[in-house]
């Protein structure tokens, strides 16, 4: 699969696999040892797992298959293999976070979207590696199209596991673009879901995370992502992911707002071009898209999400800076110079810099609620273009300020707690490069709706 990356490309699906279940043409077991005969073949490039446990995925697989031959499987992703980004728990696998302090961290419990994918008859095969505690400093992964090009963050393993073809989905998790960036750089479609959507359990210490499902499919996304909340529900306090447990059918939107945001002005030509022409498929396929300068709501919502990256960034960094304080004194030596960094910057903040940053969410998410009566969602790039190169820290230079790539086009989504889905519509230099919509929260099954129409409408685009 190492090679220049086309639009339209296939990858590992399971939905389609259930009928062969069923007639008994196919298993789950024999499912899972095609996944594991991939892993074997390109996982030392890749390096998509921070662990992994294919006897007990086995035990699981046989479960389900028996289930399949009975002609009572417990759900759609019964027999799924699947990866689960190591910042969850996971009863049978470590959680060591991506980071030296946590060595050896495991708990043997289940975080609760993982109870609910057992429960749900998912395999649960490996842990999926993780940018270091989840922010910035990277792990092993390489990107599954270029070795020599990030597959981004924090998400990384989740997402380069799905594009090799190794599981047809994975649990990754976003605080400021750490579902939908590694997505779209590697080709995926992937759901951040309305603040709170998916309960994640012990992970409630930012006020911003979100678990999310990558996926080769819409089909497989949404399964994952609806069979979850239908066990587990959401955060506490809030409402669970909504819609229908069959994928949303496909809903062709009458006007999409563009949204520039604080990444526009910096995006490459090539991509800027790329996705441009995407406008004008869209366009001549009886889409109206509206533009900042179309309507003054639009006007002020750009001028409200304009330091989005740096609200994300204050908000996370303040509510994690404990947490971090406390691994650094245990265990100094444990904790990247990165972390350190964003440590120390936290610690400079007062209280009253956390509550400017809240507000500034806070009149942002009122400007975006006032987009609604406009169109049916914003529609944007993913990601600033492909992914960049990464091939390590210089020693002597100074640290890369984002090694797993930027995400400014990701910000918004976070800060405004709305849903986004991610979907793999340009190629630009021979990468992935995603396209998202975000939509009003609790418009998650909409937006996979929109999703759908976009996918089977539009022409690939490469550049």
């Amino acid at each position: 699969m190492t090679g220049s990356y086309t639009t339209g490309f296939r990858g590992l699906t399971f939905h389609d696999a259930l009928p062969r279940f069923r007639d008994g043409t196919d298993t789950p077991r024999a499912y899972l040892e095609r996944c594991l005969e991939t892993i074997a073949a390109r996982e030392p490039q890749v390096k998509a797992f921070a662990a992994l446990n294919p006897e007990g995925a086995r035990a699981a697989a046989d479960a389900s298959t028996a289930r399949w031959q009975a002609g009572a499987p417990l759900s759609p992703i019964d027999g799924m293999p699947m990866g689960i980004k190591d910042l969850l728990e996971t009863k049978d696998m470590p959680t060591q976070m991506g980071c030296d302090a946590y060595a050896g961290n495991f708990p043997k419990r289940d975080n609760a979207a993982v109870v609910a994918l057992r429960q749900a008859g998912a395999v649960i095969l490996g842990k999926t590696v993780t940018a270091e505690i989840g922010g910035a400093h990277p792990g092993p992964t390489t990107n599954p199209w270029n070795a020599a090009h990030t597959p981004g963050g924090s998400s990384s393993g989740s997402a380069a596991a799905v594009a090799a073809g190794f599981v047809p989905a994975a649990i990754g998790t976003q605080v400021g673009g750490s579902i939908i960036r590694p997505a779209a750089y590697c080709g995926n479609v992937a759901l951040k879901p309305t603040q709170g959507g998916i309960n994640r359990g012990e992970r409630m210490a930012t006020s911003m995370s979100t678990h999310g499902p990558h996926a080769n499919s819409l089909e497989d996304m949404w399964a994952v992502a609806i069979e979850i909340a239908a066990r587990a529900g959401g955060d506490r306090g809030g409402i669970g992911l909504q819609g229908p447990r069959a994928t949303p059918e496909a809903v062709k939107p009458q006007r999409l707002i563009l949204m520039e945001g604080e990444g526009w002005a910096g995006l490459d030509a090539a991509s800027k071009a790329a996705f441009e022409a995407l406008l004008e498929r869209l366009a001549s396929a009886g889409v109206q898209v509206l533009r900042r300068g179309d309507h003054p709501a639009i006007e002020r919502f750009e001028a409200g999400i304009a330091s989005a990256r740096a609200v994300c960034g204050g908000i996370t960094s303040w509510e994690n800076r404990w947490n971090t304080r406390n691994l650094v004194d245990n265990c100094p030596e444990g904790v990247s110079q990165r972390a350190k960094n964003v440590l120390a910057a936290a610690e400079k903040m007062l209280p009253e810099d956390y509550y400017a940053r809240l507000s500034q969410r806070d009149e942002a998410q009122g400007r975006h609620v006032r987009l609604a009566p406009l169109a049916d969602a914003v529609i944007s790039l993913s990601c600033p273009g492909p992914a960049p190169v990464w091939e390590g820290d210089v020693p002597g230079q100074p640290l890369a300020p984002r090694p797993t790539g930027d995400f400014v086009f990701n910000a918004p989504s976070s800060m405004l707690f709305a849903p986004v889905v991610t979907v793999p519509l340009l190629a630009v230099g021979g990468l992935p490069v995603g396209v998202q919509l975000m939509g009003q929260q609790h418009q998650d099954a909409r937006m996979v709706g929109l999703a759908r129409w976009l996918l089977g409408a539009l022409a690939p685009a490469t550049a």
